[in-house]
C-alpha cells in the first residue's frame, strides 16, 4: 500500500509490543496504520510470533516504511558504553554482526520492504587508524544491501553532521542513506538538527520525530521528551525537511516511559505533527 508524503506513522519498538496483534491494537487506538517495524532483537522487541512474524505483519495491513535493526549486546547505559558496543564500531564484533544483518536483509525482503535502518555505531574521524576498516565494513554492508535491492539508512546521532556527510562521500555508495533523528543529536550533544538537516538533506531517507533537551554534563545523556517540549523545534524541523526536498514519512520514536505513558506520549505527537503540517 503506498504511503501518502509526510505521513505520520509510528515505530514498531516505541510502544514495547512483543506480538504483532498487540502492535495491531495499539496503532488502531491511535488512529495510524503507518509503522517501522523492527526485525525483532534485544532493543527493538522480540516477537512472540517468531519466523512467521512478516507474515502475521502483511496480513495486519500495516502500511510499513521499512525495518529497524538493532544488534544483541548493544549498552545503550551511557554514551561511552554505546560508543564501544554499537553497530559495527567494534571490530571485534564486526563478523557475527554482518552475519545478523544479512539475516536481518531475508527478513526485510519477506516484509516486502526495500528499506532497512540501523545504528550504524561511531564514525572514526578521518586520520584515525580504524577509519579504513571501519569504512570497508560499511561497504560491505552496501553490497549486501545491494545484493538484495534494499537501501540501508544510518541513524544519525553518534556523530556531527559533517562527519556523517563526509563519510557518505567517502563511501559513494548509492544505496547508503539517512535516518534523520534530531533528538539524537541532542541527546548526544552532537549539534544542531536544523543545521544538519540542511547539510545532509539530499540523503535523508527516512525520519523518527523525538524530541530531546542537551545534557549540561558532559559524557552523560541529555534527557528525552514528548515532541515541542524539548530543544528541536519540531515546526522548525519538518519545515526544513520540506524545504530539503524530504516527502517520506514521519514516524514518531519515544523510547522512555512505560507503554501507557508512551501510548499517551505518541498520541500528543500525533496532534503536534498534525499541527505543524497544517
Amino acid at each position: 500500500m503506498a504511503i501518502d508524503p509526510l505521513a505520520i506513522g509510528v515505530c514498531s519498538w516505541s510502544l514495547q509490543v512483543t506480538s504483532v496483534p498487540e502492535l495491531k491494537r495499539l496503532t488502531d487506538r491511535l488512529g495510524v496504520d503507518v509503522v517501522q517495524i523492527a526485525c525483532g532483537d534485544p532493543h527493538h522487541a522480540a516477537w512472540a510470533e517468531g519466523d512467521t512474524m512478516p507474515k502475521a505483519a502483511l496480513a495486519a495491513g500495516f502500511r510499513l516504511t521499512g525495518t529497524m535493526l538493532g544488534f544483541p549486546g548493544e549498552d545503550y547505559t551511557t554514551p561511552k558504553t554505546i560508543e564501544h558496543s554499537g553497530g559495527f564500531g567494534n571490530p571485534a564484533t564486526r563478523p557475527e554482526r554482518l552475519e545478523r544483518f544479512k539475516w536481518a536483509l531475508d527478513r526485510t525482503r519477506e516484509l516486502g520492504l526495500s528499506d532497512m535502518m540501523l545504528h550504524a555505531g561511531f564514525l572514526p574521524e578521518p586520520g584515525h587508524p580504524d577509519r579504513k576498516p571501519f569504512l570497508d565494513t560499511l561497504g560491505k554492508v552496501s553490497q549486501l544491501g545491494k545484493e538484495k535491492n534494499i537501501t540501508i539508512s544510518f541513524e544519525t546521532g553518534q556523530e556531527s553532521a559533517d562527519l556523517l556527510r563526509r563519510t557518505l562521500d567517502d563511501l559513494k555508495c548509492s544505496n547508503l542513506k539517512i535516518n534523520f533523528d534530531p533528538a539524537n543529536m541532542i541527546l548526544y550533544d552532537m549539534g544542531d538538527p536544523i543545521r544538519a538537516v540542511e547539510i545532509l538533506g539530499p540523503d535523508i531517507r527516512s525520519v523518527h520525530v523525538k524530541d530531546a533537551i542537551r545534557t549540561k554534563v558532559p559524557g552523560t545523556w541529555g534527557a528525552e521528551v514528548p515532541l515541542g517540549q524539548g530543544q528541536v523545534n519540531i515546526k522548525k524541523f519538518v519545515d526544513t525537511l520540506k524545504k530539503v526536498g524530504y516527502r517520506g514519512p514521519l514516524c514518531i520514536e519515544r523510547e522512555v516511559g512505560n507503554q501507557e505513558q508512551r501510548v499517551a506520549d505518541i498520541a500528543h505527537g500525533i496532534r503536534v505533527l498534525k499541527d505543524c503540517l497544517a
